[in-house]
């Protein structure tokens, strides 16, 4: 939540001004334009969390400025992602972070207590998934949950996963990672009772097609109760994880 919503909603408690005049003034200030960006200082009222800002693309002194503004506005935990460990490098100059080299993402501020209704299970089937896995686990922990990371139980030995059915089966959400043929999300699917996230990696020899084979496999799942995100998208698979996982009875 940031300042002017804050003291706006502190002065709607005190009786200083009405539920019209609040409801006005939190309109007022939308996002703030700072040229190159419109920074969306109102994502965690709407959706609950705050914008995220994508690292792919942005020169470091842009991520720089979007991260002040943000920070100027009362957001505690802001989450940079894509971000290669050269521009990591120059922000780190004007802005402390927490750099996480694998995953290419940059934390400002703190990662908070976790407040979701379970757990989130973050499952690769090799170590060569555990990049996109770290972007879809500490998206997921920086937006409050706790997240158990299960590498490398791939279905080439299936013990592995087997292995792990405690913790598949007390989970609220499970995120299933996976190149080469990506059965991983049918397999845990199979098992689970809650939903599964597939997510395609671009990890494979030459027919994996750079993770398209793995993202047709899990779009062809047999498996009640899987849903495919893109091709190494680590981070919106944390992210709806999260949605998941703070979701309650309206």
């Amino acid at each position: 939540m940031n300042n002017d919503i804050r003291r706006t909603l502190e002065e709607l408690e005190s009786g200083r001004i009405s539920v019209d005049e609040a409801l006005l003034a939190i309109k007022k200030k939308p996002f703030e334009d700072i040229g190159y960006a419109k920074v969306d200082l109102h994502r965690a009222v709407r959706q609950g969390a705050a914008e995220v800002i994508y690292g792919a693309g942005k020169t470091p002194e842009q991520i720089i400025g979007i991260a002040k503004v943000m920070q100027e506005n009362g957001i505690g935990t802001i989450l940079i992602t894509r971000l290669s460990e050269e521009k990591a490098e120059v922000v780190l100059k004007e802005i402390p972070m927490d750099y996480r080299k694998d995953a290419k993402i940059g934390i400002v501020g703190t990662i908070p207590e976790p407040d979701g209704i379970g757990t989130i299970v973050v499952a690769t089937g090799g170590t060569s998934d555990m990049p996109v896995a770290e972007e879809a686990a500490l998206t997921a922990e920086a937006h409050g949950n706790k997240v158990v990371r299960l590498y490398d139980v791939g279905v080439a030995g299936l013990h592995r996963t087997l292995a792990h059915m405690d913790e598949i089966m007390s989970a609220t959400v499970i995120i299933a990672i996976a190149g080469m043929e990506g059965a991983l999300a049918s397999v845990i699917g199979g098992l689970a009772d809650c939903p599964v996230i597939a997510v395609p990696t671009s990890v494979g020899y030459g027919a994996s097609f750079n993770g398209l084979s793995a993202l047709l496999s899990m779009l062809n799942s047999c498996a009640s109760g899987v849903s495919v995100v893109n091709i190494d998208n680590g981070f919106g698979a944390g992210y709806l994880a999260s949605m998941i996982n703070h979701i309650t009875s309206k």
